[in-house]
């Protein structure tokens, strides 16, 4: 259940408009986030304060038998396969703070609407998003940007497990179709898979109100891509914020775990058809990080929590420098993402108050 909703007045409904122009351009983007994943888990697998916590965790040594390692270096690979093997080696990976690799938020609110916004936009809007309320974004974000353009219009799409997202994305005002929350696939013609998922959803129930479990967001999205190949994608994983708020530290450490195994589905998808292999990017983020101190603020996230705002970054495939992790003094924001996808799919944006392009990342 999402945590931190403030009250808000409605917002005005307006229309801040991405001035862009469009280059041709062969690639795809893929863009993905692991909602309030924390860098701590990503860069140093199982925490050790929380594995053996009974208050957070259910059978312990079941958990440390599969998670459990001596060092970061072999719990994260153990927790995360794909992203500490094939990504380590294609891509590049930001947010250890240990080596003050720093990447924060710019908005001030550090909860999920203002993070997803700040991500998707390009700038933080303090002002006016204040909450988790259903209520229409009233920035353009870049899925609608790209998707005003020629090349691009009618080859964008979403799909996410929380609720909340056709508002976030502004779906009636910016076109984009977005898959979320409980929605099943309403295509004319569907795949064997897609009747399936919807006969399996309507009969699988949810731990929470406004979150489907990711797998069901996953395999829609995947099963879109094959039928219909949209150029940029958003996929929006939900379990890990919402096992965390429910204190579970078990489902959480299970469900970072699956993901990673999703994003390696989506990557070996994308390398053995023909319309994306060699010219997708895939960029990977979360939306506000959570707190460590005291220990039982893992749980939590807000401006009042300290860490919250502490996020990370990875990149790789097509237009991504090999590297691997960043060990260096660096800092980088999350409203950097919106104009480094302009960037890749050769969409100008001339609104100079949008974050500038990761120049560390593409090329």
């Amino acid at each position: 259940m999402k945590k931190n909703i403030l009250s808000i007045a409605l917002l005005i409904f307006s229309c801040v408009v991405l001035n862009a122009q469009q280059k041709e351009t062969n690639s795809n983007v893929i863009l993905i986030t692991l909602d309030g994943l924390r860098w701590q888990e990503l860069f140093g697998g199982a925490d050790s304060l929380l594995i053996s916590n009974k208050k957070y965790t259910k059978n312990i040594t079941h958990l440390k038998d599969k998670f459990w390692a001596n060092t970061p270096e072999e719990r994260r690979k153990i927790l995360f396969p794909f992203i500490w093997s094939t990504i380590k080696e294609k891509g590049q990976i930001y947010g250890n703070r240990k080596h003050e690799n720093n990447v924060d938020l710019t908005n001030n609110k550090w909860f999920s609407y203002p993070g997803y916004n700040e991500i998707l936009t390009g700038k933080a809007d303090d002002e006016r998003i204040v909450s988790n309320s259903k209520l229409p974004n009233p920035n353009t974000t870049i899925l609608e940007t790209v998707n005003l353009t020629e090349t691009y219009k009618n080859k964008v799409a979403a799909f996410t497990s929380w609720d909340v997202f056709p508002y976030i994305i502004n779906e009636t005002r910016s076109g984009v179709p977005v898959n979320a929350g409980f929605d099943i696939a309403e295509e004319e013609k569907l795949t064997d898979n897609e009747a399936y998922l919807n006969k399996l959803q309507k009969v699988t129930p949810s731990p929470w109100g406004s979150v489907r479990l990711d797998v069901f967001t996953h395999h829609y999205a995947l099963e879109y891509m094959k039928k219909n190949h949209p150029k940029f994608m958003y996929i929006s994983y939900g379990e890990t914020d919402d096992f965390a708020h429910d204190g579970n530290y078990s489902a959480y450490l299970q469900s970072a775990n699956t993901t990673d195994g999703f994003i390696k589905e989506l990557w070996e998808f994308t390398q053995q058809d023909d319309f994306y292999k060699n010219n997708t990017t895939f960029i990977i983020t979360t939306d506000h990080g959570r707190g460590t101190n005291p220990i039982d603020t893992w749980r939590s996230h807000g401006k009042d929590i300290e860490g919250a705002d502490e996020v990370w970054l990875i990149a790789f495939g097509n237009k991504i420098k090999s590297t691997g992790e960043q060990t260096y003094k660096n800092q980088l924001y999350s409203n950097q993402i919106a104009r480094t996808i302009a960037e890749i799919l050769g969409v100008e944006i001339t609104d100079k108050t949008i974050g500038n392009k990761l120049e560390f990342i593409t090329y």
